[in-house]
């Protein structure tokens, strides 16, 4: 493990577990750590933390009933560490209350106490689309055939004030044919049957389409580099992965380059790997050393290197 030290924003000092050109990752409880960390000084937490899933997984999580007890010191912390124009943004998954074929609402639950208590707003929410996703629970969905697979987990963009630091033209999609072609032939400007009145405007070429808040991206990493330099080394990947993709658009979006991400529920650090590759500053937290230590593998060309400095 790597002996050098560094000071966080405020007066303790850590050794890192590791360490890039832009950020470093801590092993530890986050919780405690968060503590040291100056207010105001972080410019986006990007997190998807462990869900309220009806049975217990290897990387550790809170039931349905206990997840908000759970989450809200958390929280606190967040909003206080946080930049007056940062965003915080949480990726949740759902959960079926157990042995029923209703889902919990906890995710909402949630939500309104972010808001109404710990003073977050909501700055918009968004829906995380994962079309690979295995058909679960099998009880409902495979096997008594009275639910589809849920495909979904909702994102919750929230802000310390009502006008965070955003930009999506840093995150615009290519154009449809459709819209090429609009472009290319033009367009009469009229009043749609709905009533929307489309002006001239419309046909202004602005480089490519604005996104909507359904990210459609798939978590299919199977033979991933990550991975195999995982396995390679005898090192147990984190089961519960989110893409690359996911933590690009929002890091895009949000922050610019040199500005400070935050991951407290690091896990395999997507977040600090794509923060890294953007030139953000990072900051990684995770308490399971297995996947502090497989995360190294994201940053490294050649697993035998990494293997050398353990």
């Amino acid at each position: 493990m790597q002996e050098e030290t560094i000071k966080l924003p405020k007066k303790i000092i850590l050794t890192p577990y590791y360490a890039q050109n832009f950020g470093k990752a801590y092993l530890g409880d986050s919780l405690e750590i968060l503590k040291y960390i100056d207010e105001n000084s972080i410019n986006l937490i990007l997190t998807s933390p462990p869900f309220a899933l009806t049975r217990k997984k290897a990387y550790g999580n809170e039931s349905a009933e206990k997840y908000i007890e759970w989450f809200l010191p958390f929280a606190y912390e967040f909003k206080r560490i946080l930049s007056e124009n940062g965003s915080f943004v949480l990726d949740l998954g759902g959960a079926y209350l157990p042995g029923n074929p209703v889902r919990s609402i906890y995710q909402y639950e949630l939500l309104v106490k972010l808001c109404k208590e710990v003073g977050f707003f909501l700055a918009q929410e968004f829906f995380h689309y994962n079309p690979a996703r295995l058909p679960t629970p099998a009880e409902w969905v495979t096997i008594r055939r009275i639910r589809v697979k849920d495909s979904v987990n909702v994102v919750w963009w929230l802000s310390k004030t009502p006008t965070p630091k955003a930009d999506n033209r840093k995150v615009l999609k290519p154009y449809s044919q459709s819209m090429k072609q609009l472009l290319k032939n033009g367009y009469q400007a009229k009043i749609r049957p709905s009533g929307h009145d489309i002006s001239a405007k419309f046909q202004k070429d602005n480089q490519g389409a604005i996104p909507p808040n359904l990210l459609e991206i798939a978590n299919t990493e199977s033979n991933s580099a990550y991975l195999r330099r995982c396995k390679t080394a005898g090192i147990k990947p984190h089961p519960a992965r989110f893409p690359q993709g996911f933590a690009e658009f929002f890091i895009k979006f949000l922050t610019d380059a040199g500005d400070l991400v935050l991951d407290p529920f690091a896990g395999s650090n997507t977040t600090g790997f794509v923060a890294e590759t953007l030139q953000r500053r990072w900051i990684s937290l995770e308490i399971n050393e297995d996947y502090v230590m497989g995360s190294r593998y994201r940053f490294s060309q050649e697993s035998d290197e990494i293997k050398s400095e353990k």
